[in-house]
């Protein structure tokens, strides 16, 4: 048995899906379970008709609706000739059920965590119903599962944590009696409900996590996340064009991409395959002949120094400065303790004496910690910084490679301004302005990743091979808040500068062998989004 989960570009519109049903037909002797996303777009439409009913413009949210209402119907027309009226119904009785919650966003001009995420739920819920459907009507024999029935998690709405011993048996209760007569579940991804079946969401890109979860928990084949990309890249090819397809990948290397910025996987996508050793493979839906990228507890060695790099944008830094009068451990004790009482999930943290920088995405900043930390100590705050991080098992205990990073990124003209080397020793990463991230992770890209790798996917192979033999015949968002403007401002003109930087592997048969670095990133990964 395998998950297949497909993006919200790969079910965007009637010819995406129509992809999608050739895709799951050539699997369909493995036994697939079908994952979906809501269709492109329709995810940030529901979050702006929740703001507007919030606000009280109802006119200008139900006008939003009915777009989104007019996009389905027409979508399934395409699709389903026969058996039309049926799904019409059910995509007319589901947009009936959004307006009438609207309406009531809308009343009270109040949307919480707990409204936002039954809003939000309708984009899968459409989408799923409407792929189960054209699946069947191709001779699939598909059939639509809710999938508030079958993952249950906390209560935390809007990233919501999954309950796995609850969810491994409600999966089981009910895809198990379809598995047997060799149907095909459909379900959406990103949604599910506590167990009193309150709605609630696993956080935006959650889908991955849902195809993640149901694969753990029926100990699947493998895992495949189809997407509009080539798979995992050594770099965002929007900031850099050589960028190339990643063939394989280990879990901890992944997981620390998912983390800082790599938009291909959720970051919590991977703990449940790595507990269960699943293979994951990220693939195109527009392009079948693509291999892809598979993530497995080990990747062979890459003859490049590092994987990938990433940048993640949106980002704070923090510096807190206590007295020199303050007791070291009571100073540093007090900070993570505030940190812990507002539930801020930090990236990176350097620390010396009687001081500690962190950044964490600006979003997710709350002002009242800034205030409280104002207590304790002089804080400076830096909004528009970036983390950019370079991921490779291959660099502990290497000498010269953190010399050889921090060269390449002052050639490009670019200042530091915090360094950290993980702890998982997998990776260094670095704080720059969110304005420099295209010119240092070009000239990084330039520098790690030259044309004879043996990395290169399948899209670049053919380019890069032409280009090595006719040249020496064989080589290759603003994320700002309204903080204290005392904070901000001196934080431009006087934030601390913490720098605590240095410059074919055999598959185990177990999830046990994995490292438990691995593991724990990933589980730091896990609650960190929204």
């Amino acid at each position: 048995m395998i998950i297949m989960k497909f993006g919200g570009t790969s079910v965007e519109n009637a010819a995406a899906i129509e992809q999608v049903a050739e895709i799951v037909r050539s699997r369909q002797k493995d036994s697939p379970i079908v994952v979906v996303s809501a269709f492109a777009k329709v995810t940030d439409q529901l979050v702006l008709m929740g703001q507007q009913a919030a606000s009280g413009d109802c006119e200008s949210c139900l006008q939003l609706l009915q777009a989104i209402r007019a996009r389905h119907l027409e979508t399934a027309e395409a699709l389903v000739e026969t058996g039309f009226s049926k799904i019409s119904k059910r995509v007319e009785s589901i947009t009936a059920d959004l307006e009438h919650f609207v309406r009531g966003v809308a009343a009270v001009r109040e949307l919480s965590p707990r409204s936002s995420d039954c809003l939000l739920s309708f984009g899968e819920l459409l989408s799923s119903e409407i792929v189960a459907a054209a699946l069947a009507v191709r001779g699939l024999d598909s059939v639509w599962v809710d999938a508030r029935e079958c993952i249950v998690t906390d209560a935390m709405h809007t990233r919501a944590r999954p309950l796995f011993e609850a969810t491994k048996e409600h999966l089981q209760a009910k895809l198990g009696p379809v598995l047997v007569k060799s149907r095909i579940p459909v379900m959406g991804g990103f949604i599910a409900a506590t167990q009193e079946g309150i709605p609630t969401t696993l956080g935006r890109g959650g889908s991955d996590f849902s195809a993640a979860i149901v694969g753990a928990a029926l100990t699947a084949e493998r895992i495949e996340i189809w997407t509009d990309v080539e798979g995992m890249m050594t770099t965002d090819p929007r900031l850099c064009a050589e960028a190339r397809t990643i063939r394989q990948i280990s879990f901890n290397e992944a997981a620390e991409l998912a983390y800082f910025g790599a938009k291909v996987l959720h970051p919590a996508t991977l703990l449940p395959a790595i507990e269960q050793n699943i293979p994951v493979y990220v693939l195109n839906s527009r392009n079948l002949k693509s291999k892809g990228t598979r993530i497995t507890a080990h990747a062979p060695r890459s003859r490049d120094i590092f994987r990938a790099i990433t940048a993640k944008t949106g980002v704070s830094m923090v510096n807190v400065v206590a007295s020199r009068g303050l007791m070291v451990h009571n100073f540093l004790r007090s900070v993570f303790e505030a940190l812990d009482r507002h539930g801020c999930p930090v990236d990176l943290v350097a620390i010396s004496e009687v001081s500690l920088s962190f950044t964490m995405e600006s979003k997710r900043l709350p002002e009242n910690l800034l205030a409280e930390l104002e207590e304790i100590a002089d804080v400076t705050c830096e909004d528009q910084h970036a983390i950019v991080c370079l991921v490779g098992e291959d660099i502990h205990g290497k000498p010269g490679i953190a010399a050889n990073v921090f060269t390449t990124v002052a050639k490009a003209g670019v200042n530091v301004r915090m360094i950290s080397q993980g702890a998982s020793e997998i990776n260094i990463s670095f704080v720059i302005k969110e304005s420099d991230v295209p010119q240092a992770v070009r000239h990084l890209h330039t520098h790690f990743f030259p044309n004879h790798s043996a990395q290169v996917g399948a899209t670049a192979a053919a380019g890069e091979a032409r280009r090595s033999r006719n040249a020496t015949g064989g080589r290759k968002a603003n994320g700002s808040h309204s903080s204290s403007e005392k904070i901000r401002k001196n934080g431009l003109a006087s934030a601390s500068r913490s720098e605590t930087a240095d410059g074919g592997v055999k598959e185990p048969a177990r999830a046990a062998q994995v490292s438990a670095a691995a593991v724990l990133t990933v589980k730091r990964a896990s609650g960190s989004r929204g």
